[in-house]
C-alpha cells in the first residue's frame, strides 16, 4: 500500500506491468507518490474541477491528482502497455477517471470534459511544447482551460517565464505572458526520474487571464514575434523587412527603436507593434 491511497506504490506497479519507460515516447517515469502528490497541489483546488491529464505513464501523477480531490481525471495516453495499470486506478477511484487511449496532439478531449477544467501533465519531452502552444493560441479566448500545470524540461520553462533582456525570452514567453500568468512553481533533478533525464526539470503553473494584457490581433502578433525572433540577432528593421512596406515607421509608431533586437522588446510593445503592422 502506499502512502496516499490503497493501491501498490509505482515500483510495484511498474514491475507487475513490465513498464520499461520508452524513450522513443519521450517517457519518463516519476516514482515518488509523495512527489506527485505534491505536483497535484500546485494545480490548486481541484475539488470542483475535471482534470486533462496528457501521457500518465504508470498513472503517479494520476494517482496525485485523484487523491487531492480531482472531480474527474481524463487520461490521454498514447502506450497500450500502460493501460492495465491506469485500470486498477480507475477501479480504486469509481467514475473519477476516464482513459482514452491516443495520442494527444489528434485527441479532442472538450467531448469527454465539463468545465471547469484544469490541465497538469508531466509532458513527454516530444510534443510538451507543441501541446503548450496549441492551449495557448485558440480561436477563441478564454480557453476550455482555467489553469495549466505542467512539467518541462528546466530549460523549456525558463523560456515560458522569461524576461525581456534574457537569452530565454521569445517567443514562447510572450505567447505564456500575453494570456496568463506564468511561474515555475517547483524543479525536480533528474535522479527523480526513472531513467533520469540528462536535464533537470521543472514544473510551470499558467492561469487563464480573461483577456489578453495588451490588445492585439492574435494572428499579426504571432507573425510579428515568430518573424522578430528568427532572425534574433539582427535589428528589427532588418529582422522585420518584408512584413510591411513602411516596417521602419511602423516599429517608430510603435514606441520601440528600429535599431533594438527582438530580445530586448518588452511583451506591451510587441502589441503595440502588431497593432501598427494590422493597421498598414
Amino acid at each position: 500500500m502506499s502512502g496516499i491511497d490503497t493501491l501498490p506504490p509505482l515500483r510495484d506497479v511498474i514491475a507487475t506491468h513490465q513498464l520499461s519507460a520508452r524513450k522513443s515516447l519521450g517517457q519518463n517515469f516519476l516514482l515518488d507518490l509523495n512527489l506527485t502528490a505534491k505536483i497535484a497541489r500546485q494545480a490548486g483546488d481541484l475539488s470542483g474541477m475535471d482534470v486533462l491529464e496528457i501521457g500518465p505513464g504508470p498513472g503517479g501523477l494520476t494517482r496525485g491528482l485523484l487523491a487531492e480531490g480531482a472531480r474527474r481525471v481524463l487520461a490521454i495516453e498514447k502506450d497500450s502497455r500502460c493501460l492495465p495499470a491506469l485500470a486498477e486506478i480507475a477501479a480504486a477511484y469509481p467514475d473519477r477517471l476516464q482513459v482514452i487511449e491516443g495520442d494527444a496532439l489528434e485527441v479532442d478531449p472538450l467531448a469527454h470534459l465539463t468545465p471547469p477544467i484544469a490541465i497538469a501533465a508531466n509532458l513527454p519531452y516530444n510534443v510538451g511544447t507543441e501541446l503548450l502552444v496549441r492551449w495557448l493560441t485558440p480561436r477563441d479566448w478564454p480557453p476550455f482551460w482555467s489553469t495549466l500545470t505542467l512539467m518541462f524540461q528546466r530549460e523549456v520553462a525558463e523560456r515560458i517565464v522569461a524576461t525581456p533582456g534574457s537569452k530565454a525570452y521569445g517567443r514562447l514567453a510572450i505567447l505564456s505572458q500575453w494570456r496568463a500568468d506564468a511561474r515555475i512553481v517547483l524543479s525536480l533533478p533528474p535522479g527523480a526520474f526513472t531513467p533520469p533525464p540528462k536535464v533537470s526539470s521543472a514544473v510551470v503553473h499558467l492561469r487563464a487571464l480573461p483577456e489578453p494584457r495588451f490588445p492585439a490581433d492574435p494572428k499579426v502578433l504571432e507573425r510579428v514575434v515568430a518573424k522578430a525572433f528568427n532572425q534574433r540577432r539582427k535589428m528589427l528593421r532588418a529582422a522585420l523587412k518584408g512584413l510591411a512596406p513602411d516596417i521602419e515607421d511602423r516599429i517608430l509608431a510603435a514606441g520601440i527603436k528600429p535599431t533594438e533586437r527582438a530580445e530586448q522588446v518588452p511583451l506591451e510593445a510587441f502589441c503595440a507593434l502588431a497593432r501598427a503592422v494590422a493597421q498598414a
